[in-house]
């Protein structure tokens, strides 16, 4: 296990200062946001897998722990251009993809067979495909996203407890999931706020990481923060970093 951060940290940041900052806040690794709507965009590199390479590679000494991708694409066309990402995440060595979690409303089984098609494309370049717990979404509630795992073989979830925590689900058992888990996004929260200064809302950092050791995970816990007005983004990365790599 390790600690890294998203460059989601910091959305409006060109990639190679967010990377710089983030050096300088003294993480190891690094999640790296590949979204049509942030600055570093998939149809900016899904075409030209040469230039794609060498922009993902500069990450100064820090290690590429995961991407997270959001296509801007639909159709037929959406999977082909995840199929050259995948392979993209292949040269740069990285392992994990995380995607967005169909919306509240999404027909359950036609969730299962778009995730089935990502994992089933995700697996001949060796990448394991995981859904995101989000808000509003039909990984909002654990049990929908246990069913949505067992019965698409080899999706992963990267865990955001805040989901958990701010929800629907509010209480909820997250165990039966775990097993599942391949990624995690962290912050801090309260029922009534997605995002509070670390340390003033309620996600148990060693309850966690004890329930994670337990079903051996070993990959990323990712500092998924936004800037606020009322907090010192550096501050607060910082303090959640140090945080956790006492609890490791």
């Amino acid at each position: 296990m390790f600690v890294a951060a998203s460059t989601e940290c910091w959305p409006e940041m060109e990639f190679e200062e967010a990377i710089e900052v983030l050096t300088d806040l003294e993480f190891a690794a690094v999640e790296i946001a590949v979204h049509e709507s942030g600055t570093l965009k998939p149809s900016q590199l899904i075409g030209e897998p040469d230039r794609a390479v060498q922009i993902l590679r500069h990450t100064h000494r820090l290690d590429i722990s995961s991407y997270s991708l959001e296509l801007g694409t639909k159709g037929e066309q959406f999977y082909e251009d995840f199929k050259e990402f995948c392979r993209i995440a292949k040269t740069t060595k990285v392992v994990n993809i995380t995607v967005p979690s169909g919306e509240h409303g999404t027909p359950f089984n036609e969730e299962v067979e778009h995730l089935q098609q990502l994992v089933t494309i995700g697996e001949t370049e060796g990448i394991r495909v995981a859904v995101r717990s989000q808000l509003g979404c039909l990984s909002e509630d654990p049990d929908t996203l246990m069913v949505l795992c067992n019965n698409v073989d080899g999706l992963g979830i990267t865990l955001d407890p805040s989901v958990y925590i701010c929800g629907s689900a509010n209480g909820k058992n997250l165990d039966k999931i775990l097993k599942f888990v391949c990624n995690v996004h962290l912050r801090d929260s309260r029922p009534d706020a997605f995002q509070v200064s670390v340390g003033q809302g309620e996600v148990d950092y060693g309850k966690i990481v004890t329930q994670l050791e337990r079903d051996k995970y070993d990959r990323g816990l990712v500092v998924h923060m936004t800037p606020c007005d009322e907090m010192d983004q550096r501050v607060e990365l910082r303090k959640l970093r140090r945080l956790l790599e006492t609890l490791m």
